[in-house]
C-alpha cells in the first residue's frame, strides 16, 4: 500500500525511493508524461521482452526499457547509473499497481466519477487532472475503455502517481473484475461473436498417468497461451495449433491420461479471446492434439 506521507511534489527520485520502500514497483515518466524510450538493444522488440511481458522473453536489460515491465521496487536498480539519466529528464513517477498487489479504476472525466460513486464500493480515492483514481487492494487484468471514461489499470500497466489518496482502500469488488469480463467477451469490429463455454481448468488430478511436474507443465501452457494471445491481428488458429501440437509431443511418452483435453480448452479459450471463433479454434487444437502418434490423453 503506498505510504501516505509521500505527495507527488517534490523530486522524482525521493518520491519513487520512498515508494520502492513501502513496496511499490516505480519507474520515471518523461515529457507527457510516458515512459522512456527502449535503449538500442531493446528498440523493436529484439531483446525479445522481459521474462514477465506478454511476449515472455530473456531480457535482462540494466536501463529502463519496457515501460511498466521496467518497474522496480529496488533501490539499488533505482539509484543506478543506467537510470540516472532518467531520473534527471523526469517529469514524473509511475507505479506498477499489479506489484503492489492493487488495481487502480481510472476514472477520465466527470460523468465517470459519477458512475463510479453510484455503482463501485467506496475505496481509497486520488483526484486527477479531469477525474480520479479509485484504488483496491487485489490484482486483476488491465483493459482500457471498459465503459465511457473508464480504464482498468493492473497487471501489464502503469498509473502515474498523484499522491496517496484519501479514505481507506477495499478488496477489489466483483463489478470491477466483471467490467473486464464483459470487454472480453465483445470481439473487435470484424471479429466473429464466439464464447467459450465453462468447463474445469488442467491440474494434477486430471493428469494421475504424467510423468512431468505440475510447473513443468502449467509453464509449458502459460508460453503457449502467451504466444496465441499475442496473435491479435492475425494467425491465433494457427498458433493454437502449433501449440496444441507441440503440447501432446511433451506428453507422447506418457502412461497417460495426463488431461491434454483440459489443456486444448485452455488454448481455445486463449484463441478466442482474440477472436478465433470457437468452432474453428475447437478444431485447430484437437487437430493439433492428434498430429502425433501415441499421445497420453
Amino acid at each position: 500500500m503506498p505510504p501516505r506521507g509521500v505527495t507527488p511534489a517534490g523530486d522524482p527520485l525521493r518520491i519513487a525511493l520512498k515508494l520502492a520502500a513501502a513496496g511499490v514497483p516505480v519507474l520515471p515518466l518523461r515529457a507527457g508524461k510516458v515512459p522512456f524510450g527502449n535503449c538500442r538493444a531493446c528498440m523493436d522488440g529484439a531483446c525479445g521482452g522481459r521474462p514477465h511481458m506478454k511476449s515472455a522473453g530473456v531480457c535482462r536489460c540494466p536501463g529502463v526499457c519496457h515501460g511498466w515491465a521496467a518497474a522496480t521496487a529496488d533501490a539499488a536498480v533505482l539509484t543506478s547509473l543506467a537510470w540516472a539519466t532518467m531520473w534527471r529528464e523526469a517529469q514524473a513517477v509511475a507505479y506498477y499497481p499489479a506489484g503492489a498487489g492493487l488495481t487502480v479504476v481510472d476514472l477520465d472525466d466527470a460523468a465517470a466519477v459519477t458512475w463510479a460513486r453510484e455503482s463501485l464500493p467506496p475505496t481509497r480515492t486520488v483526484p486527477t487532472t479531469r477525474g480520479e483514481h479509485w484504488i483496491y487492494r487485489g490484482a486483476m487484468r488491465s483493459a482500457n475503455s471498459v465503459r465511457a471514461g473508464v480504464d482498468i489499470k493492473s497487471r501489464m500497466s502503469y498509473a502515474r502517481w498523484l499522491g496517496p489518496g484519501i479514505g481507506a482502500m477495499a478488496s477489489l469488488p466483483p463489478v470491477v473484475l466483471a467490467l473486464v469480463e464483459r470487454k472480453e467477451t465483445t470481439p473487435a469490429r470484424g471479429r466473429v461473436v464466439s464464447s467459450v463455454r465453462e468447463r474445469a481448468a488442467w491440474d494434477a488430478t486430471v493428469a494421475t498417468g504424467c510423468r512431468h511436474t505440475e510447473r513443468y507443465v502449467r509453464t509449458g501452457l502459460e508460453r503457449g497461451l502467451t504466444l496465441v494471445r499475442f496473435r491479435t491481428e492475425s494467425g491465433a488458429g494457427s498458433q493454437a495449433f502449433g501449440v496444441a501440437q507441440f503440447l501432446a509431443k511433451q506428453h507422447a511418452q506418457c502412461p497417460g491420461p495426463c488431461g491434454l483435453d483440459a489443456l486444448g480448452w485452455q488454448i481455445v479459450a486463449a484463441a478466442v479471446s482474440v477472436g478465433v471463433p470457437e468452432a474453428y479454434a475447437e478444431r485447430a487444437v484437437d487437430n493439433g492434439l492428434n498430429s502425433v502418434v501415441g499421445r497420453a490423453a
